[in-house]
């Protein structure tokens, strides 16, 4: 009797569903055609991806400037140059599809504690391009890419001061109350980005032909390296406390201890190359005194080789970290394993470089072929996930759906 009721029971509200259509189903229906095939993947492109970029980029500076190099290693770096290069604008054309289709996810995501975070990882990948694209298509393509990748540079640095001004300012001003528990050390992925600039204004000054070009250059370098590594700084004592007072972060994101071997990093190299700049460019544009070119290099060197050594520091919690943590779920948040270490590895072959050193050399080249083999590994479980779509995941999106319904019972109401 029961399953007689239950049967006849059952197909009454599916069929008053179907045949009388409310604003419910029409939004059911839109938010169900949204989350399947490449939809799904264009609204849960968060600016996360472009750390990929960031990895792969890291990865082929490395290999195109390894201390003990060969000719086979810098074809290797080209192809991923290239394929950077390819990944770099797909990013661009899908986050404009995102925020182009989707406009009420770009405030989402700027409004997100942690997501807008990630905005930092697009200049810095911008940046891997730059540093390429000067050791390599400018001695190939002509005298053009000079003043191109001069370009792209200003470009890459007026972005570099935006983000790593107003988002902490938005932290401070627009977001929800944090705690202190609750920070990572994505915090320092706004504040980077002006090391990563500044670094990669050396490299660029080094290609310019007009010696004021490059003067100006390396000024601004300066100033862009003066904006981010105090802040980076200050951010990295905050993490210390609450690492000290809440302990390591949850697995789901234990890899960004890793995070603040970047500007340590990043820092140590971008003040060698602006020393070196700033020692070839001030005699041929008569500023300062004669010797001051020397002071700025020498100054650099110590400056490099004092924030070698607090990396180490850093290095060493997030390896006792990961070892205390054993195992921890795949995501997106895996290639910060790949850019921190990756520019600490380029600011250890610069050393090596400069005293010259051959242990400097050598502990460098250990360190970038780790970075190569996690770069695999990451690479390839990114892949797999992103065949199976499981790593497309917005956070962000959850903001969206409470302010979705409230709407539709502002509508009933009416």
């Amino acid at each position: 009797m029961n399953g007689d009721v239950t049967s006849r029971s059952t197909p009454v509200p599916q069929q008053t569903s179907c045949n009388a259509p409310s604003i419910q189903c029409q939004e059911q229906r839109a938010l169900n055609k949204h989350e399947v095939g490449w939809r799904r993947i264009v609204r849960n492109f968060t600016p996360s991806w472009f750390s990929v970029t960031m990895g792969t980029g890291i990865v082929s500076v490395l290999l195109n400037s390894l201390p003990y190099n060969g000719i086979w290693l810098y074809w290797i770096a080209n192809v991923i140059f290239a394929l950077n290069v390819l990944l770099f604008v797909a990013g661009c054309v899908v986050s404009f599809l995102r925020y182009v289709l989707y406009p009420e996810i770009f405030k989402a995501m700027i409004m997100h504690p942690v997501q807008s975070m990630f905005m930092g990882t697009f200049p810095m990948g911008l940046a891997t391009i730059i540093n390429m694209f000067c050791a390599v298509c400018v001695s190939a393509w002509g005298e053009w890419t000079r003043n191109f990748v001069w370009a792209l540079w200003i470009f890459d640095a007026a972005v570099s001061v935006m983000i790593a001004l107003s988002l902490p300012f938005m932290l401070m001003a627009h977001h929800k109350q944090s705690e202190l528990s609750s920070m990572t050390a994505v915090w320092l992925l706004p504040v980077v980005t002006c090391v990563v600039a500044a670094s990669s204004g050396g490299v660029v000054a080094d290609v310019l032909p007009n010696p004021h070009h490059a003067l100006w250059t390396i000024i601004v370098s300066y100033v862009l390296w003066g904006i981010g590594m105090p802040l980076a700084l200050m951010t990295m004592v905050i993490y210390f406390m609450r690492l000290t007072l809440y302990k390591l972060p949850p697995k789901t994101v234990i890899v960004s201890v890793f995070l603040p071997l970047g500007p340590m990093g990043q820092g140590g190299f971008a003040v060698m190359k602006l020393g070196a700049s700033a020692q070839n460019i001030f005699p041929k544009t008569h500023t300062l005194e004669g010797s001051a070119g020397s002071t700025f290099y020498a100054m650099g060197f110590l400056t490099a080789l004092i924030l070698w050594g607090f990396g180490l520091v850093w290095l060493f919690f997030a390896s006792a970290s990961i070892v205390q943590c054993r195992r921890f779920p795949f995501n997106i948040g895996w290639w910060g394993f790949t850019f921190p270490l990756g520019v600490y590895a380029a600011s250890t072959c610069q050393l090596g470089r400069e005293l010259p050193s051959t242990f400097f050399s050598v502990l460098g080249t250990i360190l970038s072929l780790c970075v190569v083999a996690l770069w695999i590994v990451v690479s390839l479980g990114t892949l797999k996930r992103a065949v199976t779509g499981d790593i497309f995941h917005a956070p962000c999106l959850a903001e969206i759906k409470p302010k979705q319904e409230e709407g539709r019972d502002a509508s009933k109401a009416a």
